[in-house]
């Protein structure tokens, strides 16, 4: 029986190694779960990851693409960006689909919480389901040159089966859709 809410690990130390307005990095001296000494390196996010896959009545979605800088690759996404910890997700999610497509939405489900690279990273995301679109005006941030795609969401699952969607949000929200989608039908 594995017991899940132990922690085989021991923190003996912590020291804070950078820190900008988005993240904190910080090494950690550790005892492993086998007992051997090393350290840990652990990048905590100052947001959570908001994703958000609008589908009009059409059954169009509407992607997003954007060189990444620390990728150096262009990348089609869905609309997302960060909310702040303390603030409401859902609220967040309406805020980042308007200024990224313009879109305001009546219906919201919130259909996935993920954890991206859990292995160095605390980042939390979550993945909403925005559906009765309105079309309204976008408001892009001074680091974002966005281009937007309407694309019919089979083509958006297509992509991420190709690979030509490689954003693990992305992947994750677009075939949680597809399954829900389906089962709505």
């Amino acid at each position: 029986m594995v017991d899940e809410k132990h922690n085989p690990w021991t923190t003996l130390s912590s020291k804070e190694i950078y820190q900008n307005p988005w993240i904190k990095v910080r090494e950690d001296q550790v005892l492993n779960p086998r007992g051997g000494e090393g350290i840990y390196g652990v990048v905590s996010f100052k947001n959570k990851a908001i994703g958000i896959i609008p589908v009009d009545d059409e059954g169009y979605t509407y992607l997003v693409g954007q060189y990444r800088y620390a990728l150096n690759e262009y990348s089609w996404e869905i609309p997302m960006g960060g909310g702040l910890i303390e603030n409401d997700i859902l609220a967040s999610a309406k805020r980042e689909l308007q200024e990224e497509t313009g879109f305001t939405a009546e219906k919201w489900t919130n259909i996935a919480r993920l954890h991206t690279s859990n292995s160095v990273t605390d980042e939390e995301g979550f993945v909403f389901l925005a559906q009765e679109l309105k079309a309204g005006e976008t408001a892009f941030e001074e680091t974002e040159e966005l281009h937007i795609r309407r694309v019919h969401f089979e083509e958006a699952v297509r992509m991420v089966m190709d690979n030509e969607i490689t954003d693990a949000i992305s992947v994750a929200g677009i075939l949680k859709a597809a399954i829900l989608l389906q089962q709505d039908k």
